[in-house]
């Protein structure tokens, strides 16, 4: 779970400390042309009640394999916001694609299937006109939206909904912000879908990595206890975590040097009193040095695309290890460059998350694999330990 993408998460932390945010070159999703053919790989036996969820987006073409995956969330769907008031909501992109991953769940019905809600605009019929925060302010809002979330639900005959809203009180892309109510709303917004959907849908959401932040007239993010019991877990996007410096780990286990971990952000949520069977980690399948081009290469790059973007021929190495944060990380001219994550802190970090109760990694995204599927295999495996 980047936005808006998941990848703007990282602008956001940027962004309270600067006026604007750079314009992320990221074009996720790119990793390969691959599909998936053929029946469920031999892996590690699955295990109740772990979880190995990837983001699929509507520009991606891979058809999953269901070898790899416990959950599925399509990315995305957006808001079409008239008048100052809710109107519909509509599948970015092609419907072709979203057909495609609901054929996928017919033929392997055991698999969960979130339809993902972006806080981005990206159909050429919609533009940014108040997204969720208009949406979430009126009780007549929230109910239209958390009627056709179940409407939708039941024509496509998926699993529930995955909200991405990043984040209440804070703005970037354009869309609209309110840091005196959105906070509240966000919690009224939730609590209308599980009354709406009852308990036999699933509800998840994109999990910022720290609690609520600031006053009570002026707050952002999400207040995590207050939407815990709507909830049926959370995906933490772990990830672009080192406040947009050039050149660090976005996702290290235990860096407090750094801006923020994947440690301190499972902290925030269980001192919130977020019980570690609902939280689930998340792992970028991309490398992130920076928020734009730099040097002349890209500041963020799909693992797939590691071989073409960075090449020893150009001076980058790939596979450095940093032994405390438990990642590794590329250099160019031995200097550190981007950092990512690969099968070996994958499986390091769900030994800890196990450890701690936790059920599983979620990944953005699904189509930034390489060819061979080497990271939603090292999640699967190191899950199901």
């Amino acid at each position: 779970m980047k936005r808006k993408i998941h990848t703007l998460l990282a602008c956001a932390l940027l962004g309270l400390l600067t006026v604007s945010c750079i314009d992320d070159s990221y074009t996720p999703g790119s990793g390969g042309t691959s599909t998936y053919k053929g029946g469920p790989t031999m892996r590690a036996e699955r295990k109740a009640g772990r979880i190995a969820l990837g983001y699929c987006t509507y520009y991606g073409n891979r058809t999953p394999d269901p070898s790899a995956v416990t959950h599925i969330n399509y990315a995305f769907a957006e808001l079409y916001i008239r008048d100052g008031k809710y109107h519909s909501f509509k599948l970015q992109g092609d419907e072709k694609r979203f057909q495609q991953i609901v054929n996928f769940k017919k033929q392997y019905p055991d698999i969960k299937v979130c339809l993902s809600f972006t806080h981005t605009v990206a159909n050429p019929d919609n533009f940014q006109n108040g997204g969720f925060s208009v949406m979430a302010s009126t009780e007549e809002g929230r109910k239209a939206f958390a009627e056709d979330c179940l409407a939708f639900i039941r024509k496509w005959g998926i699993d529930g909904v995955d909200i991405d809203w990043e984040f209440p009180g804070i703005s970037w892309s354009g869309h609209a912000c309110d840091p005196a109510h959105d906070v509240e709303n966000y919690t009224l917004l939730m609590k209308q879908l599980r009354e709406t959907l009852g308990n036999g849908y699933l509800l998840t959401y994109a999990g910022y990595v720290m609690n609520v932040q600031g006053t009570e007239g002026n707050r952002r993010y999400i207040d995590v206890a207050a939407v815990d019991r709507y909830v049926d877990f959370v995906n933490l996007m772990t990830y672009d975590i080192a406040s947009g410096a050039e050149g660090q780990h976005q996702s290290a286990w235990d860096r407090p040097d750094y801006y923020w971990d994947c440690q301190r952000a499972i902290d925030a949520y269980l001192k919130a009193g977020v019980a570690p069977s609902k939280l689930v980690l998340g792992i970028p399948f991309y490398a992130r040095h920076a928020w734009d081009n730099s040097d002349g290469f890209k500041g963020c790059v799909d693992y797939g695309k590691f071989a073409t973007e960075y090449p020893a021929s150009k001076g980058f190495k790939l596979d450095n290890w940093d032994e405390k944060g438990m990642v590794p990380y590329i250099t160019k001219d031995g200097k550190m460059w981007a950092g990512y994550d690969n099968p070996k802190s994958i499986g390091l970090k769900a030994k800890k998350i196990l450890s701690l109760g936790m059920p599983g990694m979620m990944y953005w995204d699904y189509d930034a694999d390489d060819a061979a599927g080497t990271l939603r295999a090292a999640v699967w495996d190191a899950v199901m330990q």
